[in-house]
């Protein structure tokens, strides 16, 4: 269970990203966090895994207080939340295997793995997770040299090597086009039927309503709503986007 419990951020240049943001995600979920850009989704899944701090509030990951753990105890937490970003995030220059390898740095010895020595049990681990996704036969590529769809795929197979009970995907499908789309959101949806948490955050609510079991939106920072896809009628959608935004996206229903 995560337990997000009145959480704020504001950044130094006084930018109120979150604002007295509350909610749970169950085991098993996959939960879909929606809104504009700039309405604070990034922000709160990086609050998640503390790559950003709260400035206020409290998150819980199994009862452990993820917003007050040392840096030992945050490696810990880590190892079980995966992060799928939105840019990919990947060394382009470096192979993938080595991109996906570095998804296993929580468990390794850290002065062999800056020298890039891998026990081969880890390589083997890294060829499977990449093998899951689709993309085996690029393990020796550069990243850079692949298309975005696989890029994202070896995102998703990093964040595999952690073993996490948790993905956290960061708008991962905004830079990809629809068939794409799909194809990343499956993969992810295959991990979370294995029993894997993933709380997503998305822009187009066509892939809200295929994906999400449970739905949070977020406007200007705050809280809008919380429930299923299906309960996101254009009254909601009006009020989570905005008239203006309404006569563009009303085709997603």
């Amino acid at each position: 269970m995560l337990r997000i419990q009145h959480v704020s951020k504001t950044y130094p240049n006084g930018t109120q990203a979150l604002k007295d943001v509350s909610f749970d995600v169950a085991d098993g979920e996959f939960m879909v966090v929606i809104g504009l850009s700039g309405s604070g989704k990034s922000t709160l899944l990086r609050c998640i895994n503390r790559l950003i701090d709260p400035s206020e509030g409290k998150i819980y990951w199994n009862d452990t207080d993820v917003t007050s753990a040392n840096a030992a105890e945050l490696r810990n937490i880590r190892r079980n939340i995966g992060m799928v970003f939105q840019q990919f995030n990947l060394v382009k220059r470096s192979s993938v295997l080595t991109n996906v390898l570095s998804g296993r740095l929580g468990y390794a010895n850290p002065w062999l793995s800056l020298l890039g020595i891998w026990p081969q049990e880890e390589k083997d681990r890294a060829l499977k997770a990449l093998a899951r996704v689709g993309i085996a036969e690029k393990a020796f590529s550069r990243a850079d040299a692949l298309s975005g769809g696989q890029q994202q795929r070896v995102g998703i197979a990093r964040a595999l090597m952690q073993e996490p009970k948790i993905i956290l995907a960061d708008e991962p499908v905004a830079s990809l086009d629809p068939v794409l789309s799909h194809s990343i959101l499956q993969y992810l949806e295959v991990l979370n039927k294995e029993g894997i948490t993933v709380i997503c955050s998305l822009h187009f609510l066509d892939l809200v309503h295929r994906y999400a079991t449970r739905v949070v939106a977020l406007k200007d920072g705050m809280k809008v709503f919380e429930g299923s896809a299906k309960e996101i009628d254009r009254a909601k959608f009006k009020e989570i986007y905005g008239e203006e935004a309404q006569e563009v996206r009303a085709a997603s229903f």
